[in-house]
């Protein structure tokens, strides 16, 4: 499973909206077949495990990291393939979240007299697949906020100057956050400072992701390099049909979705990416979008780079928060990963009561 689960990973860039799902098949210690799941409408890990066993799959074992489909999508179900292909045995490390499939897919094995077993490195194998998981029974995507900061947590000059606070190193391991994930997001204020493009550039990658703007009163310039290409999504809370126009000319979406306060309504916004197939959302913003989403209860990681400098006590901060009175009374944060790259080190973090 171990192995099925490394073999999952190498679709980590390519599956969206699937899952990354991987599958080995073997008997005793001999490995007969295995397969990964490669992109959307391609076919799927058990498939290709299958026919690179051919014949020897009939009584061998089939490890999988997620139950096989039990229902016609883009391909046929792999549960009654894996029924034809004469398994005798079907580990699963979990169970699809997706309702088409839950639980359908063991039933349908187990129906047809083959051993099926589920949960074996169910973890990580939730891990895998958190924003897949998320959409399905969430209704709306994984959301991490990745943010640069200096060691006292300043994430750009009073004058609004970031770049570079972190190093190269640390901006290529960026890139890869980018490239697993559905779609980049960002604040009208971080367009207008900075006018990123939001591309995979410093990693290779077979795809670019969707790239979002969120920007309330449409200010955006119709010549911002966020717009050159690909797919771009402007979500706002203000109607102007000749602004609108001209975005769609440059071949943006333009999403209208009012809150109550005059801005985006940023929970229905994570609604509606769900409901377009988003898993995974990887937000670059300063302060402003970073304290709404916390606020509205959007965020549900954290990526910090810290780089060894310090910018004052002036400079910008990381997210806005109420104030409390005692240290107890703020959130709490459990680290889940930290490792250096270069000078800098990165910190992946989760609410501590999730």
């Amino acid at each position: 499973m171990a192995r099925a689960l490394r073999l999952a990973a190498r679709g980590l860039n390519t599956t969206t909206p699937n899952p990354r799902v991987g599958c080995v098949i073997a008997r005793d210690s001999a490995v007969l077949g295995e397969g990964w799941h490669e992109r959307a409408g391609g076919p799927h890990a058990e498939v290709v495990a299958m026919r690179s066993a051919g014949a020897h799959a009939r009584g061998a074992t089939a490890y999988v990291t997620l139950e096989p489909c039990s229902h016609h999508g883009r391909t046929p179900p792999c549960a009654d393939a894996l029924i034809a292909a004469g398994l005798g045995r079907v580990v699963i490390a979990m169970e699809d979240p997706n309702p088409l499939v839950c639980g359908q897919g063991v039933r349908a094995l187990r129906q047809a007299g083959i051993t099926t077993q589920v949960g074996l490195m169910a973890v990580e194998a939730v891990e895998l697949n958190v924003g897949f998981v998320s959409r399905m029974t969430r209704g709306r995507p994984w959301v991490r906020v990745k943010i640069a900061s200096s060691l006292d947590g300043k994430t750009a000059l009073p004058n609004g100057a970031s770049q570079w606070i972190t190093g190269p190193a640390a901006r290529r391991d960026g890139h890869r956050w980018r490239a697993r994930s559905c779609a980049v997001m960002t604040g009208i204020g971080t367009l207008q400072d900075d006018d990123p493009r939001l591309t995979v550039r410093d990693v290779a990658s077979e795809r670019q992701p969707a790239r979002i703007v969120v920007d309330s009163r449409l200010r955006i310039d119709r010549g911002a390099r966020v717009l050159d290409g690909g797919r771009v999504i402007v979500a706002t809370a203000t109607h102007l049909p000749d602004k609108q126009d001209l975005l769609a000319a440059r071949g943006a979406e333009v999403w209208c979705l009012p809150g109550d306060d005059g801005r985006v309504d940023l929970a229905r916004l994570m609604e509606k990416l769900g409901e377009n197939g988003f898993n995974e959302i990887l937000v670059e913003a300063g302060i402003n979008l970073h304290s709404a989403l916390v606020a509205a209860g959007m965020v549900d990681e954290l990526v910090i780079y810290m780089a060894p400098r310090l910018l004052g006590d002036a400079g910008r901060g990381m997210i806005r928060l109420p104030r409390g009175d005692e240290v107890a009374d703020m959130p709490g944060l459990v680290i889940r990963d930290a490792r250096r790259f270069g000078q800098d080190w990165r910190f992946v973090a989760r609410w501590a009561d999730d």
